[in-house]
């Protein structure tokens, strides 16, 4: 495990380089899978990466972007060696804290601020504490978190703090009515805030159905002609801590404004929901899970029904893939990881690069 500190971020020259990892997560199918759906025109070309990791000095991963003041701040997950073995629930990714990075500009040095929320300063927290999300309103800064109760089930929680550096102070209690994973809160032009959430197999969506925990529910989502679990939806309340109003799907549908179904699992929702808004259009942007791809959807409002769109980026180096979009002076970018510093699924690293569109704001697709 590498140790971290607070401190402006250096880069080192990486002695050896890594090769390619296809078996992560789910170890039987994906270096099949990737196979299928990341072209490799060229071997060279397809091992040298896009981007280069923004820190080296600790793990990082699902980078959650945001301006705040004019600088740019991020929140990742903090990937730690817990020396647990690989299963489909992941257990083994065990991180425990958030450290809080910042940047004047993009290619600009980044600043590691240090611990911005623990696990054990969270009252009712179990462990695992995975991919959270940030907002600002009413002078506050907020932190969103997903993390197991101590009856091992994921919950949604939020802390505040005066300073986007934090450190956060997490409330008491859960966010009533949250479950499962992957928080994202997106603010509209009009000033309503809503949050995103969901993720399946270990991420427990699957376990919600009916809108109760069933613990003994199959760890994966049936792989057939029915319809896709979707992620959730809920407004937020002005103080930014609980819903506001009940709990609704993210509907996402065909090209023939069919649902997708479960069974299409290279355009049906796996977790890592984001939410930006651009020229008037909502675009709800995911991840699929086991095929790896960043896939995207757009509707007219922010509750949809979205209509699937394409891929924005091809499969990453590792098993998972998750993301943020953000505006920054004149262009979008999009932050995101693999695992080009360890070679091992559960030790990611954060990059960014540019996102670019076509005249009809579809998003052109990456390969990283």
């Amino acid at each position: 495990m590498l140790t971290s500190f607070k401190t402006s971020v250096s880069v080192p020259v990486l002695a050896a380089s890594l090769a390619l990892l296809g078996a992560c997560q789910s170890n039987s199918s994906t270096q099949e899978t990737t196979a299928t759906t990341a072209p490799q025109a060229d071997t060279a070309a397809a091992k040298k990466p896009l981007s280069e990791p923004l820190v080296r000095d600790i793990y990082t991963a699902d980078p959650s972007a945001h301006v705040f003041g004019g600088k740019i701040y991020i929140y990742p997950s903090h990937d730690i060696e817990a020396d647990i073995p690989e299963n489909d629930k992941g257990d083994h990714f065990a991180m425990r804290d958030y450290h809080i990075l910042s940047m004047d500009s993009i290619n600009g040095k980044v600043t590691d601020h240090g611990v911005g929320l623990d696990v054990k300063d969270i009252p009712w927290a179990g462990r695992q504490l995975w991919a959270p999300d940030a907002a600002f309103k009413n002078g506050t800064y907020y932190l969103y978190f997903p993390v197991k109760d101590k009856q091992d089930v994921f919950r949604i929680g939020v802390a505040t703090s005066k300073t986007p550096t934090g450190p956060f102070k997490a409330e008491p209690t859960p966010i009533a009515g949250s479950f499962s994973i992957d928080p994202a809160v997106f603010t509209d032009t009009d000033g309503q805030s809503y949050m995103y959430f969901g993720g399946l197999w270990g991420g427990q969506l699957q376990r919600w159905q009916g809108g109760k925990y069933n613990p003994n529910a199959a760890e994966k989502e049936p792989n057939s002609d029915v319809p896709a679990l979707n992620a959730r939806m809920a407004k937020l309340t002005p103080d930014m801590k609980k819903f506001d109003g009940p709990v609704k799907e993210v509907v996402i549908l065909d090209e023939n404004g069919k649902p997708l179904q479960s069974s299409d699992n290279n355009r049906r929702f796996f977790e890592g929901a984001w939410m930006h808004k651009y020229n008037g259009k909502y675009y709800f942007s995911y991840s699929t899970g086991d095929t790896h791809l960043l896939a995207y959807a757009t509707a007219n409002t922010p509750a949809g029904p979205f209509t699937y769109q394409g891929v924005i980026m091809q499969p990453v180096q590792g098993w998972t893939t998750h993301h943020s979009i953000v505006p920054i002076k004149d262009k979008w970018y999009i932050f995101y990881h693999d695992t080009q510093l360890s070679g091992k699924t559960w030790l990611r690293n954060i990059k960014v690069t540019e996102l670019k569109r076509r005249a009809d704001g579809g998003i052109e697709t990456i390969t990283p």
